[in-house]
């Protein structure tokens, strides 16, 4: 028997796959996989997210994080802070809008994160994060 990390999975709807492929797959740089002509799947980073044609889910910034409100629901990740940084450069480089721009949140406290957060084409919101090691994660 195998052992396989957790690998989560996550499928959303979007209204274009080409323009969802040029987010995801040029912006952002993720791998495509499998795809039909109603939804696309691509690696997130080391997960799964399946976009499929249809209507975006509804947003508002009702999540009190710090001093921000921040959209809910979102699609979430936590990378290293290298590849953080790497990622910030990169959707700068491509001109993306940023709706909490990359920065420190929480500076010397349990859970100091970098954060950012952006949308899609779509209008889905993602929030990306880093921390300065794993047992800051869940500190409390």
């Amino acid at each position: 028997m195998f052992q396989l990390p957790s690998i989560f999975h996550f499928a959303f709807n979007v209204t274009g796959l080409d323009e969802a492929r040029a987010f995801y797959g040029t912006v952002l740089g993720c791998r495509e996989g499998r795809s039909t002509d109603t939804w696309v799947d691509f690696d997130f980073f080391g997960h799964q997210i399946s976009l499929h044609l249809g209507e975006p889910f509804k947003t508002a910034r009702t999540g009190h994080v710090g001093k921000h409100l921040v959209p809910m629901p979102h699609l979430g990740l936590i990378l290293a802070p290298d590849a953080w940084r790497a990622l910030a450069a990169r959707l700068r480089g491509h001109d993306v809008e940023f709706m909490l721009e990359p920065q420190v949140r929480f500076a010397g406290e349990p859970g100091e994160q970098s954060t950012m957060f952006f949308l899609d084409p779509f209008g889905n919101p993602i929030e990306v994060k880093a921390f300065a090691s794993p047992d800051a994660i869940y500190a409390s």
